[in-house]
């Protein structure tokens, strides 16, 4: 016989009552980290400390980074696979696509150098 995987939404909620204030309170908390008010209160509720929004700006801002090499890349390869899209491209086109690499590489580097230099100072 199989056993039903148990899901929260399969278990009974916790119910906290609380006055309109402090709901508005532990809402705006919870926009604040970037969460939902359930994500929220059961990362509290387990003890975990709450990162907070900047965090999630800085990991939104390291994925457009990426997406940025991950393009400039994409450009490199057509170029050195001779792709006839790329034909035109001069050697200081390449030039400069590379320095664009190595500047986006620069970029990525600061910004996770932002988000881990907190934590290390705590």
């Amino acid at each position: 016989m199989e056993h039903k995987k148990k899901t929260r939404k399969s278990t009974p909620p916790i119910k906290v009552y609380c006055l309109p204030e402090e709901r508005e309170l532990i809402e705006g908390n919870a926009r604040a980290a970037g969460m939902s008010l359930s994500s929220f209160l059961m990362t509290v509720g387990q003890g975990y400390k709450i990162t907070g929004i900047v965090d999630y700006e800085q990991v939104r801002e390291l994925a457009r980074i990426n997406g940025d090499l991950g393009r400039l890349g994409g450009l490199l390869k057509l170029w050195l696979t001779d792709d006839v899209r790329t034909a035109q491209f001069s050697d200081a086109t390449i030039r400069a696509l590379l320095n664009r690499i190595e500047a986006t590489q620069n970029e990525m580097g600061r910004v996770m150098k932002s988000i881990v230099q907190p934590r290390a100072e705590s």
